[in-house]
């Protein structure tokens, strides 16, 4: 385990549902290169905040690099109505790029 990850892990024994931590968390391992872990903790961030539209967007481009495509365009889609609903237009134009070129 990297040294920010075990600090992020730290910081989310101290609030287990801070979408920020749980968004760093899912960063960290998907650098690393492990989807599955990535996509839980950008699920458990989306989970504490469905507004955090930049979670939708790093969740796709995970799933992209994993080779699952259906479920990348899937949360890119979800993520475009998230960032909509929540009036975030810079949001919404890059997923809706993501998408654009997911699709």
């Amino acid at each position: 385990m990297s040294e920010r990850l075990a600090k992020l892990q730290g910081l989310l024994a101290a609030d287990p549902n801070d979408p920020f931590v749980l968004y760093g968390i899912a960063q960290e391992y998907a650098k690393q290169g492990d989807t599955a872990r990535a996509v839980e903790f950008y699920d458990r961030c989306l989970g504490a905040d469905p507004a955090y539209c930049y979670a939708y967007f790093h969740k796709a481009r995970a799933l992209q690099d994993a080779g699952r495509v259906e479920e990348a365009i899937a949360t890119a889609k979800v993520g475009v109505a998230a960032a909509r609903k929540a009036q975030d237009g810079h949001a919404a134009s890059e997923l809706q790029g993501l998408l654009d070129e997911l699709e």
